[in-house]
């Protein structure tokens, strides 16, 4: 069970002062949690790429480049690469750039993305917005399939027998599909034989085990070991030492964070007790103290499959040194937790 953190590295209002980091302190902090997080035995860190004022990480591959010269072991992601409104030779130079510094672990997980700033940025039209993540994603995959590439498409120039460099330590680069849980993009994974990583932020977490079957139905069916296959899922949640302190710390800014999103897009207010229901077992929020946080991931891999657990933090802006906390407890305790836990079941189950 491999456990990580995803980032959008926000720049929102602090909630209780009204102080907003700049973009490049925020940018420097992101770079010290993503040390954190491999001096204390994480698996994964992610960078979401948004384009946009409340969120600093427009271009998740250099961030992470920085980070890779200061880890060791941690392996490196998008979280999520908007290859829609993207260039994929650049996307994947950028990245194979990114594996040769930190020496094999730099990954890529490809979306269309739920915010749509940077379409018009880019000059791509919204009513392509399918096409556009399909052809897209196809390239990407010809360009980490050979060193030589002939493709033709309706929404870039063709390329004619044309090399892209340089190539990866890792052969092939790992590009995952990321989704919000659409059957018609988990079933693309899994036709694909690529790993697959969920958004599972509402609801609860047992309704994506239907479509984790699917994936692995669609694998099978297309000739794929779906033993060699991966399920991540990307989830809001915050540790502290005690779940009253963690529920304390991360109520106000993931409150005021989600009702300016829902204010933009129609959803209602964001309260707490909405909160408080997806603390829950069953619930899609992951905060608490270490005995709560790991006692939901162990359950969110039994009934749901996920092999990888990536947790997102924090989701309104919050002080450095508390996430910075939440990460050392994390990896420090949290994920031999769940490591211990999910071998014992395994071996049960295996009985």
């Amino acid at each position: 069970m491999e456990i990580g953190i995803t980032t959008f590295v926000e720049t929102t209002p602090e909630v209780n002062t009204g102080n907003v980091l700049s973009h490049d302190e925020r940018i420097r902090n992101v770079i010290e949690e993503i040390v954190l997080a491999d001096d204390v035995g994480l698996d994964v860190f992610g960078v979401g790429e948004h384009h946009r004022k409340d969120y600093a990480a427009s271009a998740p591959a250099i961030i992470l480049a920085a980070a890779a010269s200061r880890t060791k072991r941690i392996r490196l992601t998008s979280a999520v690469t908007v290859l829609s409104s993207d260039d994929p030779v650049r996307v994947f130079q950028q990245f194979s750039t990114l594996d040769a510094i930190s020496n094999g672990r730099a990954e890529i997980m490809a979306g269309r993305g739920s915010f749509i700033e940077s379409f018009p940025l880019f000059g791509q039209d919204l009513k392509d917005y399918n096409e556009l993540y399909e052809e897209k994603l196809d390239l990407l995959l010809k360009v980490r399939e050979s060193e030589m590439v002939t493709w033709e498409g309706e929404h870039r120039p063709s390329i004619n027998n044309r090399g892209v460099y340089p190539r990866p330590v890792q052969d092939p680069l790992p590009v995952w599909i990321a989704s919000g849980g659409t059957p018609e993009s988990v079933a693309r994974a899994g036709l694909l034989g690529l790993p697959l990583v969920l958004a599972i932020i509402g609801g609860s977490p047992l309704q994506f085990a239907p479509h984790v079957d699917l994936y692995y139905r669609a694998a099978k069916q297309a000739g794929h070991d779906p033993s060699k296959l991966t399920v991540a899922s990307h989830s809001h949640g915050f540790v502290a030492e005690t779940t009253d302190i963690a529920v304390e710390k991360f109520f106000p800014p993931t409150q005021q964070a989600m009702n300016v999103l829902g204010r933009e897009r129609g959803w209602g207010p964001y309260t707490r007790a909405t909160f408080d229901q997806a603390r829950s077992l069953e619930g899609a929020l992951y905060v608490g103290d270490v005995e709560t946080v790991a006692e939901k991931i162990v359950f969110l891999r039994q009934n749901v499959g996920v092999t990888r657990f990536m947790l997102h933090v924090p989701v309104g802006s919050m002080p450095h040194e508390d996430v910075m906390k939440a990460i050392e407890l994390l990896g420090k305790e949290v994920a031999p937790l769940v490591r211990q836990r999910v071998a014992e079941w395994e071996k049960e189950v295996g009985e």
